[in-house]
């Protein structure tokens, strides 16, 4: 059964895969949700094209994908519009990817958010896209804009070239860090994104990236974990606890303390001519997650995997990365 399926009744829950209906469990027990609290921050994806592939990508982001398209400076205008027009509090805008340098208008929406005076976040390898003369030129502009407001989080899976070379190829370790000195030395807020892949304590990780930071002198604090954060893994197909409506008295943790409680993000698919709106940045690639062309329509999307703007845990990054990984793309 697929997501988009609904159950007829007298269905055995038991029998049914994990995550495949968007009420219960595969146990039948009611599954958890999380109703959107404010939107604080809209998230951009810019477009799956990247300039490197990874091992492992939650999007499968490459030099050829292109599932989802470049995203313009008039779509992204149109939605901080909406946000205005229906004073909707946002702080922050994000933009990922794939790769953003990769989308040419990326500059112009940065400086579009920056007017308005949100806080901008991109996320970012800092590698090749990034460094041509004509962007470096662009972000420099910026800086009359930002006022401390722009953040550029640059991934680095892993703190030694070996590692984070194993994920990325040959050569991304050292391109990374042309990126990140330069940033660090024109005056841009940085922030590093590891990965927990490693076999390693946090302390044993943060301290090799602090080790790191100190050689390049970067502002960075890696035992902070907003400026060093360090993400669990997302594989899909292995196996992972579904959330029940009585997990969050279980684990301890409220439901508006996870990231589509105060975040959405917009996506352009190949071939549409309009962005769609998704409860979060880790499920683009399904249908079955969209909430409609604008975020008014977001609000209140019902049925399927939404109750009325609420999100239906139906997806195993749900569970794995938010719930119990603790992760969030977003800032505090």
């Amino acid at each position: 059964m697929s997501r988009q399926e609904q159950s007829p009744a007298g269905t055995n829950f038991a029998i049914l895969k994990k995550f495949s209906h968007p009420d219960r469990t595969a146990k039948g027990e009611p599954r958890a949700m999380v109703p959107l609290k404010r939107l604080e921050t809209l998230w951009i994806n810019t477009g799956t094209l990247c300039n490197i592939e990874c091992a492992s990508c939650y999007i499968a982001s490459s030099p050829t994908n292109d599932a989802l398209s470049y995203i313009s400076v008039s779509q992204v205008n149109a939605l901080l519009d909406e946000i205005s027009r229906n004073n909707l509090g946002t702080r922050e805008i994000g933009f990922t990817g794939g790769e953003p340098f990769m989308n040419g208008d990326l500059p112009a929406m940065l400086e579009q958010a920056l007017i308005r005076g949100y806080r901008v976040l991109v996320l970012t390898n800092a590698m090749h896209p990034l460094q041509r003369p004509g962007t470096k030129k662009a972000l420099l502009k910026l800086r009359e804009h930002c006022q401390d407001r722009l953040t550029f989080r640059v991934s680095l899976d892993h703190y030694t070239r070996k590692l984070h070379d194993r994920e990325r190829g040959s050569g991304s370790f050292d391109k990374a860090l042309e990126g990140l000195d330069w940033l660090s030395q024109n005056g841009f807020g940085v922030a590093i994104a590891g990965r927990t892949m490693w076999q390693e304590s946090e302390q044993q990780e943060r301290q090799g990236y602090a080790d790191l930071i100190a050689r390049h002198n970067w502002q960075i604090d890696a035992h902070d974990p907003q400026q060093l954060v360090l993400f669990p893994e997302m594989d899909e197909n292995a196996d992972v606890t579904e959330i029940t409506s009585n997990c969050w008295s279980i684990l301890g943790i409220r439901p508006d303390s996870m990231m589509c409680a105060t975040s959405r993000m917009a996506i352009l698919r190949r071939g549409e001519k309009k962005p769609q709106i998704v409860p979060c940045t880790l499920i683009a690639s399904e249908r079955s997650f969209e909430m409609g062309q604008t975020l008014q329509e977001a609000a209140k999307a019902d049925g399927g995997m939404f109750a009325n703007g609420a999100v239906k845990l139906c997806h195993p990054h749900c569970a794995r990365f938010c719930v119990l990984g603790g992760g969030s793309c977003s800032r505090p």
